[in-house]
């Protein structure tokens, strides 16, 4: 079974304990707890990705502050706000910073479950798309320019021969390119090919 790394943030410490003691029942869990958002930030840069447990209210860095802060890491914590002030202006601004979830205390311990699996599999999905994402750029970037050129080209529509006439040279030639591209690609198909293109955010320039 996957480990799943879980980092409790709050300044109380019988809140900590008492979740630490709650989420060691399911034994796959790998828990951390800091007593402020400042403790947490300062050990962030070293961490492994996992879901954040949040409180809002703390001396210091708030967890609006810490949410602020994690813009900067591309989704390796995936953040479930637990706060006992379940003001409906902060649970906005956390989730217009990336929380996943916004809970109240006290909070149902199925409920704190449910959402914590929730987090690890929005991470997932996002670690997966930003995977993606680098594999299609790796296989852009091992294009020439001239056979970027001709995907350009086909991103745009245009027929062999339409792209052999704006590049000055023979849609024989734009055949060879083509087959090139698509074996670098890895691809067998023109759409597969566009999907790499779209993916990594390759498009003509405008």
């Amino acid at each position: 079974m996957t480990q799943r790394n879980i980092f409790i943030v709050d300044d109380d410490a019988s809140v900590r304990m008492s979740l630490m003691h709650l989420l060691r029942l399911r034994p796959d869990h790998v828990l951390r707890d800091f007593p402020s958002g400042d403790a947490f930030l300062a050990e962030a840069p070293e961490l492994p990705s996992g879901c954040l447990v949040l409180d809002l209210q703390m001396p210091g860095t708030s967890g609006i502050g810490v949410l602020e802060a994690l813009e900067a890491y591309a989704g390796r914590f995936g953040t479930v706000v637990l706060t006992g002030e379940g003001d409906v202006s902060l649970a906005v601004q956390a989730m217009k910073l990336g929380a996943l979830d916004f809970l109240e205390k006290p909070c149902n311990h199925m409920r704190l479950f449910e959402a914590i699996d929730t987090a690890f599999a929005q991470q997932a999905q996002s670690q997966q798309a930003v995977t993606r994402r680098s594999q299609a750029i790796a296989k852009i970037n091992s294009l020439s320019l001239r056979e970027r050129d001709v995907l350009i080209g086909l991103m745009d529509g245009r027929s062999n021969k339409l792209i052999a006439h704006d590049l000055g040279i023979s849609p024989r030639t734009i055949e060879i390119y083509r087959a090139k591209l698509m074996e670098k690609l890895n691809v067998r198909s023109l759409s597969e090919a566009l999907g790499i293109a779209f993916a990594a955010g390759f498009y003509p320039e405008v």
